[in-house]
């Protein structure tokens, strides 16, 4: 059985400073995984490694059984991808059913005329995130919390088998939060692989099968109960970082919020 994802000795650099050395993991089959780390510590160019955006100085990437970079159109029709702050213009009269709809034709591919079934799947995906009475309704007139709904049902639309999240609690309410997070779950319990980067685990640490601490490298990789003591997550954020264990919860704190 091949793994959903499979990185080996991945170092990525921008110029010539090194953005990720010597990272791999490996997720054998679908799951929740939370990737933490402090303000530029390869988080985002994580992601697009996997998505084969950016090239890799060194190292292996295999995602849903596809080797990146080559088969990277493959990876990206089955994934939905939420990239961090995304913003569409708001001068461009786009409506929420033309955003959600990018997601269907990005699994489509560009200049194919769309069907019955992509419009039932974008008023699905919006009804996943309990948007849909925002099908008409102009995308610039949404709070910040509806346009990240909007984002995440247009990356529900593709219909994943991988979903990969940038920041996507960043800056929305608590209802938005709960939403987004009761969302993942249940993606992930229907066998949707679901990463995402966050500044703050403290939301995830109920919902997260496996955290990735980052520093460049990896710092740690397994189940949340294995790797998030404070000599780890101190170890990542080069700061001193507290957990603190009441009434059956666990509480970091000393992660700055723009890690």
């Amino acid at each position: 059985m091949r793994s959903v994802i499979c990185v080996k000795g991945l170092s990525v650099a921008y110029e010539d400073k090194l953005a990720l050395e010597d990272v791999s993991f490996e997720l054998r089959e679908p799951a929740f995984l939370s990737v933490i780390g402090p303000n530029g510590s390869g988080k985002t160019t994580l992601l697009k490694a996997l998505l084969g955006m950016v090239k890799p100085l060194s190292g292996t990437i295999e995602v849903l059984g596809y080797r990146v970079p080559g088969r990277e159109y493959e990876v990206r029709r089955r994934t939905g991808y939420v990239p961090q702050r995304e913003r569409i213009d708001p001068t461009k009269p786009v409506l929420v059913k033309d955003v959600v709809l990018m997601g269907r034709i990005a699994k489509r591919g560009w200049g194919k005329r769309l069907t019955r079934e992509d419009y039932e799947a974008a008023r699905t995906a919006l009804e996943v995130v309990e948007m849909e009475e925002f099908w008409d309704e102009p995308f610039s007139h949404l709070s910040g919390g509806q346009q990240q709904r909007v984002l995440i049902a247009r990356a529900l639309a593709v219909q994943p088998e991988l979903l990969l999240l940038d920041e996507p609690l960043s800056g929305v309410d608590a209802a938005t939060q709960d939403v987004i997070l009761k969302v993942l779950r249940e993606e992930a319990y229907k066998g949707v692989t679901v990463i995402m980067v966050t500044h703050d685990l403290n939301p995830l640490l109920e919902v997260s099968d496996y955290v990735m601490l980052l520093n460049r490298t990896v710092v740690a990789f397994g189940r949340a109960e294995e790797v998030l003591n404070e000599y780890l997550l101190t170890k990542t954020f080069m700061r001193r970082v507290s957990v603190i264990k009441a009434d059956e919860r666990v509480i970091i704190s000393g992660v700055d919020h723009h890690a």
